[in-house]
């Protein structure tokens, strides 16, 4: 049996990609995001809950909110955009800009609230209002590759940001973790043992583990394994590549093993789960 929250799935997005200029009052109802979303705050007020956890809005500021996470939000006053995409609309950006991506939202909580400064938001902005113009347009041949171009950029331009922010701040464990996140979210398909990434970093896998637990909690396997969930997860919804496909693509020895894995993990077994979530964030 598959367990979800008491909440609901937000509705279908056409072409997996939307954006929204917002200037004034909203709500948003409780709901599981099936989509990426990412809000940019120019100025505004108000607290938004993602998996429980307020952050007040203030300006200017960047919310990243992951395809899974429960998003809230009540008595706000916003002025910005509020762009939506999923993994399917995401294919479309050249494979240049996944690192920026994996970065940002495979570990979303590490990433959720961002603080601009006054350079940094009007770098954003005139980005956001041409991804938004361009959605406006009337519909022509390419014109969803031309915005996944103009997403490929933004996701550049936070993930810059983001870096530069915490480099600023993070001590030497906060920033390996970083990096160990950053290989993982590289490699985690065809590499899945701690041992590789302790090397490849230069220290023990102990001590990676010791720092990611320190971090957020998890062990290095732990996320190791979070990853190859998530990315199971999203191949059993998007495609229908037959599970022992699936499992090959991910550097499980057998199906069988993936199998184990994944119900190991997700408490339900990759068939059932496909038939489960089938046309979900479609």
């Amino acid at each position: 049996m598959i367990s979800i929250p008491n909440a609901s799935l937000e509705s279908v997005i056409k072409d997996s990609f939307s954006i929204n200029m917002l200037n004034g009052q909203m709500h948003i109802a409780k709901c599981r995001l099936a989509y990426h979303r990412i809000i940019m705050v120019q100025s505004g007020s108000g607290s938004i809950s993602v998996d429980e956890q307020a952050y007040e809005l203030n300006s200017p500021q960047l919310l990243l909110v992951a395809k899974g996470q429960i998003l809230t939000g009540a008595d706000l006053r916003i002025t910005g955009y509020e762009l939506s995409f999923g993994d399917c609309f995401w294919e479309r950006a050249p494979q240049s800009a996944n690192n920026c991506k994996a970065v940002l939202f495979n570990n979303a909580s590490a990433n959720q609230f961002i603080l601009l400064n006054e350079m940094t938001s009007a770098e954003l902005s005139p980005l956001f209002e041409a991804i938004y113009q361009e959605h406006r347009r009337v519909d022509y041949i390419n014109k969803l590759d031309a915005m996944a171009a103009y997403l490929k950029i933004i996701m550049i331009k936070i993930a810059n940001i983001n870096a530069a922010l915490l480099h600023g701040y993070d001590d030497y464990d906060k920033q390996l973790y970083r990096r160990f996140v950053e290989q993982v979210s590289q490699h985690y398909q065809g590499l899945h043992d701690v041992n590789y990434y302790a090397a490849l970093l230069n220290v023990t896998p102990r001590r990676l583990s010791d720092v990611c637990k320190s971090s957020c909690g998890k062990g290095a396997k732990q996320i190791i394994n979070g990853q190859l969930v998530a990315e199971a997860k999203r191949r059993l919804q998007f495609s229908t590549l037959p599970v022992k496909e699936i499992a090959y693509q991910l550097s499980f020895s057998t199906p069988e093993q993936f199998s184990s894995f994944f119900k190991k993990n997700v408490s339900a077994s990759p068939t059932d789960y496909r038939a489960y979530f089938v046309n979900i964030g479609r």
